[in-house]
Protein backbone atom coordinates (compact mmCIF):
# COMPACT_ATOMS: atom_id res chain seq x y z
CA UNK A 1 0.00 0.00 0.00
CA UNK A 2 1.45 3.18 -0.96
CA UNK A 3 -0.63 6.06 0.43
CA UNK A 4 -3.08 5.82 3.36
CA UNK A 5 -5.52 8.73 3.14
CA UNK A 6 -7.04 9.87 6.59
CA UNK A 7 -9.73 12.20 7.33
CA UNK A 8 -11.19 12.91 10.75
CA UNK A 9 -14.59 14.33 11.17
CA UNK A 10 -17.03 14.91 13.40
CA UNK A 11 -20.82 16.10 12.83
CA UNK A 12 -19.80 16.95 9.37
CA UNK A 13 -21.54 14.70 6.99
CA UNK A 14 -21.39 17.15 3.49
CA UNK A 15 -17.92 17.42 4.33
CA UNK A 16 -17.35 13.81 4.56
CA UNK A 17 -19.04 13.22 1.15
CA UNK A 18 -17.12 15.84 -0.79
CA UNK A 19 -13.77 14.54 0.91
CA UNK A 20 -15.06 11.02 -0.53
CA UNK A 21 -15.86 12.32 -3.89
CA UNK A 22 -12.66 13.88 -4.48
CA UNK A 23 -10.98 10.69 -3.90
CA UNK A 24 -11.99 10.04 -7.58
CA UNK A 25 -8.93 12.12 -9.01
CA UNK A 26 -6.80 10.12 -7.16
CA UNK A 27 -8.61 6.61 -7.96
CA UNK A 28 -8.64 7.55 -11.82
CA UNK A 29 -4.52 6.01 -11.60
CA UNK A 30 -5.29 2.74 -11.17
CA UNK A 31 -1.53 1.80 -10.65
CA UNK A 32 -1.44 3.78 -7.34
CA UNK A 33 -2.84 1.38 -4.48
CA UNK A 34 -4.27 3.42 -1.67
CA UNK A 35 -6.55 2.91 1.62
CA UNK A 36 -9.10 5.62 2.96
CA UNK A 37 -9.16 5.68 6.62
CA UNK A 38 -11.97 7.60 8.47
CA UNK A 39 -11.77 8.32 12.13
CA UNK A 40 -15.45 9.97 13.05
CA UNK A 41 -16.19 11.29 16.47
CA UNK A 42 -19.12 9.13 17.14
CA UNK A 43 -21.44 11.87 15.11
CA UNK A 44 -25.67 11.11 14.68
CA UNK A 45 -25.85 12.60 11.33
CA UNK A 46 -25.56 9.98 8.87
CA UNK A 47 -21.80 9.85 8.58
CA UNK A 48 -21.46 6.00 10.02
CA UNK A 49 -24.07 4.79 7.56
CA UNK A 50 -22.95 6.26 4.41
CA UNK A 51 -19.36 4.91 5.19
CA UNK A 52 -20.97 1.33 5.57
CA UNK A 53 -22.97 1.68 2.04
CA UNK A 54 -19.53 2.19 0.58
CA UNK A 55 -18.85 -1.73 1.17
CA UNK A 56 -15.25 -0.89 1.28
CA UNK A 57 -14.72 1.03 -1.89
CA UNK A 58 -10.75 2.93 -2.25
CA UNK A 59 -9.99 0.47 0.56
CA UNK A 60 -11.68 2.10 3.30
CA UNK A 61 -11.63 1.42 6.87
CA UNK A 62 -13.66 3.71 9.28
CA UNK A 63 -14.31 4.10 13.23
CA UNK A 64 -16.92 6.04 14.60
CA UNK A 65 -16.38 6.59 18.46
CA UNK A 66 -15.99 9.66 20.84
CA UNK A 67 -12.73 10.98 20.73
CA UNK A 68 -10.75 13.47 22.79
CA UNK A 69 -10.13 15.66 19.86
CA UNK A 70 -9.12 16.26 16.55
CA UNK A 71 -5.43 15.31 17.02
CA UNK A 72 -6.53 12.25 19.43
CA UNK A 73 -8.48 11.37 16.30
CA UNK A 74 -5.80 11.65 14.00
CA UNK A 75 -3.71 9.62 16.06
CA UNK A 76 -6.26 7.06 15.85
CA UNK A 77 -6.24 7.26 12.04
CA UNK A 78 -2.26 7.18 12.32
CA UNK A 79 -2.74 3.58 14.50
CA UNK A 80 -4.94 2.17 11.23
CA UNK A 81 -2.97 3.27 8.42
CA UNK A 82 -0.87 0.56 6.77
CA UNK A 83 0.43 2.46 3.91
CA UNK A 84 3.98 3.82 3.29
CA UNK A 85 2.93 7.77 3.30
CA UNK A 86 -0.03 9.11 4.80
CA UNK A 87 -1.64 12.09 4.04
CA UNK A 88 -4.35 14.16 5.89
CA UNK A 89 -7.23 14.93 4.14
CA UNK A 90 -9.79 16.15 6.49
CA UNK A 91 -14.43 16.23 6.11
CA UNK A 92 -14.07 18.98 3.30
CA UNK A 93 -10.62 18.84 2.34
CA UNK A 94 -10.85 17.63 -1.53
CA UNK A 95 -7.68 16.43 -3.61
CA UNK A 96 -6.94 18.61 -6.31
CA UNK A 97 -7.10 17.50 -9.92
CA UNK A 98 -3.62 17.44 -9.86
CA UNK A 99 -3.43 14.49 -7.34
CA UNK A 100 -2.40 11.70 -9.58
CA UNK A 101 1.33 13.61 -11.05
CA UNK A 102 2.10 14.79 -7.70
CA UNK A 103 1.64 11.02 -6.11
CA UNK A 104 3.91 9.90 -8.97
CA UNK A 105 6.68 11.86 -7.71
CA UNK A 106 7.14 10.47 -4.41
CA UNK A 107 9.89 7.67 -3.68
CA UNK A 108 8.80 4.87 -2.50
CA UNK A 109 12.03 3.69 -1.78
CA UNK A 110 13.24 6.55 0.78
CA UNK A 111 10.14 6.41 3.55
CA UNK A 112 12.00 8.63 5.83
CA UNK A 113 11.26 12.03 4.35
CA UNK A 114 8.31 13.90 4.34
CA UNK A 115 6.98 15.20 0.97
CA UNK A 116 5.31 18.34 0.74
CA UNK A 117 3.20 19.95 -2.36
CA UNK A 118 1.32 22.93 -2.85
CA UNK A 119 -2.01 23.40 -1.86
CA UNK A 120 -5.40 26.00 -2.49
CA UNK A 121 -6.78 28.11 -0.10
CA UNK A 122 -10.52 28.76 -0.36
CA UNK A 123 -12.03 31.55 1.38
CA UNK A 124 -15.24 31.17 0.55
CA UNK A 125 -15.74 34.04 -1.86
CA UNK A 126 -14.92 32.48 -5.05
CA UNK A 127 -11.13 33.73 -4.12
CA UNK A 128 -8.52 31.25 -4.00
CA UNK A 129 -4.97 31.52 -2.80
CA UNK A 130 -2.12 28.41 -3.80
CA UNK A 131 0.33 28.47 -0.73
CA UNK A 132 3.48 27.42 -2.28
CA UNK A 133 5.58 24.41 0.12
CA UNK A 134 9.04 26.12 0.62
CA UNK A 135 12.55 25.19 1.99
CA UNK A 136 12.80 23.16 4.18
CA UNK A 137 14.69 25.65 7.18
CA UNK A 138 11.17 27.26 6.80
CA UNK A 139 10.54 24.76 9.75
CA UNK A 140 12.20 27.05 12.26
CA UNK A 141 9.24 29.79 11.44
CA UNK A 142 6.04 27.70 10.83
CA UNK A 143 5.44 24.52 8.58
CA UNK A 144 6.97 24.86 5.49
CA UNK A 145 3.77 23.50 3.22
CA UNK A 146 0.37 23.36 4.51
CA UNK A 147 -0.82 20.52 6.73
CA UNK A 148 -3.26 19.12 3.91
CA UNK A 149 0.09 18.92 1.49
CA UNK A 150 2.13 16.94 3.66
CA UNK A 151 3.04 12.93 2.52
CA UNK A 152 4.50 11.89 6.19
CA UNK A 153 6.41 8.41 6.34
CA UNK A 154 4.31 6.56 8.27
CA UNK A 155 6.37 4.77 9.98
CA UNK A 156 7.93 8.37 11.04
CA UNK A 157 3.77 8.68 12.31
CA UNK A 158 4.32 6.13 14.54
CA UNK A 159 6.84 6.90 16.24
CA UNK A 160 6.15 10.69 16.60
CA UNK A 161 2.30 10.82 16.57
CA UNK A 162 0.32 13.91 17.65
CA UNK A 163 1.38 15.35 21.04
CA UNK A 164 -2.07 16.77 22.53
CA UNK A 165 -0.72 18.99 24.49
CA UNK A 166 -0.70 21.34 21.58
CA UNK A 167 -4.05 22.14 21.51
CA UNK A 168 -4.04 23.82 18.42
CA UNK A 169 -0.49 23.37 16.76
CA UNK A 170 0.03 19.64 17.04
CA UNK A 171 0.48 19.37 13.33
CA UNK A 172 3.53 22.14 13.75
CA UNK A 173 4.96 19.89 16.63
CA UNK A 174 5.01 16.62 15.27
CA UNK A 175 6.77 17.93 11.72
CA UNK A 176 9.25 19.65 14.02
CA UNK A 177 9.97 16.34 15.82
CA UNK A 178 10.26 13.76 12.97
CA UNK A 179 12.64 17.13 11.44
CA UNK A 180 15.04 17.01 14.73
CA UNK A 181 14.85 13.40 14.17
CA UNK A 182 16.52 13.26 10.90
CA UNK A 183 13.27 13.42 8.51
CA UNK A 184 14.08 15.92 5.71
CA UNK A 185 11.62 18.27 3.85
CA UNK A 186 11.20 17.11 0.03
CA UNK A 187 9.31 19.22 -2.61
CA UNK A 188 7.18 18.24 -5.09
CA UNK A 189 5.18 19.77 -8.04
CA UNK A 190 1.85 20.60 -8.53
CA UNK A 191 -1.23 20.72 -6.43
CA UNK A 192 -2.05 18.00 -3.88
CA UNK A 193 -5.07 19.50 -1.92
CA UNK A 194 -7.63 22.24 -1.84
CA UNK A 195 -9.26 23.40 2.06
CA UNK A 196 -11.30 25.85 3.33
CA UNK A 197 -9.76 28.68 6.05
CA UNK A 198 -11.56 28.66 9.21
CA UNK A 199 -10.23 25.31 10.70
CA UNK A 200 -8.29 24.56 14.03
CA UNK A 201 -5.39 25.47 13.37
CA UNK A 202 -6.74 29.21 11.71
CA UNK A 203 -9.87 30.00 14.22
CA UNK A 204 -7.28 31.05 16.93
CA UNK A 205 -4.31 33.27 15.55
CA UNK A 206 -3.36 33.96 19.32
CA UNK A 207 -3.41 30.84 20.55
CA UNK A 208 -1.84 29.05 17.43
CA UNK A 209 1.38 31.53 17.55
CA UNK A 210 1.51 30.94 21.45
CA UNK A 211 1.40 27.13 20.63
CA UNK A 212 4.02 27.43 17.95
CA UNK A 213 6.22 29.57 19.99
CA UNK A 214 6.32 26.81 22.46
CA UNK A 215 7.24 24.13 19.80
CA UNK A 216 9.80 26.26 18.74
CA UNK A 217 11.49 26.46 22.02
CA UNK A 218 10.86 23.30 23.32
CA UNK A 219 11.37 21.01 20.52
CA UNK A 220 13.73 23.21 17.58
CA UNK A 221 15.30 24.91 20.20
CA UNK A 222 14.75 28.26 18.79
CA UNK A 223 16.67 31.17 20.86
CA UNK A 224 13.98 33.20 22.66
CA UNK A 225 14.95 36.15 20.80
CA UNK A 226 14.08 34.39 17.38
CA UNK A 227 10.66 32.94 18.39
CA UNK A 228 9.64 36.08 19.89
CA UNK A 229 10.27 37.68 16.42
CA UNK A 230 9.28 34.48 15.11
CA UNK A 231 5.38 35.00 17.05
CA UNK A 232 5.30 38.46 16.21
CA UNK A 233 5.40 37.70 12.49
CA UNK A 234 2.91 34.54 13.10
CA UNK A 235 0.70 36.80 14.62
CA UNK A 236 0.50 39.45 11.64
CA UNK A 237 0.35 36.87 9.25
CA UNK A 238 -2.81 34.85 10.65
CA UNK A 239 -4.59 37.47 11.50
CA UNK A 240 -4.51 38.90 7.73
CA UNK A 241 -5.69 35.57 6.66
CA UNK A 242 -8.27 35.13 9.33
CA UNK A 243 -9.95 39.05 8.40
CA UNK A 244 -9.92 37.72 5.11
CA UNK A 245 -11.42 34.47 5.86
CA UNK A 246 -14.07 36.71 8.17
CA UNK A 247 -14.87 38.80 5.34
CA UNK A 248 -15.38 36.30 2.65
Amino acid sequence: MLLSVITVAFRNYEGVMKTWQSLAHLAKAQNIEFEWIVVDGGSQDGTAEFLKSLNGQYNLRFISERDKGIYDAMNKGIDMATGRYALFLNSGDIFHEEIVDVVRQLDEENENAMYIGDALLDFGDGNKLRRSAKHGWYIYHSLPASHQAIFFPVNGLKTYPYDLQFKVSSDYALAARMFKAGFPFKRLKGLVSEFSMGGVSTSNNVELCQDARKVQRTILRVPGFWAQLSYILRLRTTGKAKALYNKA
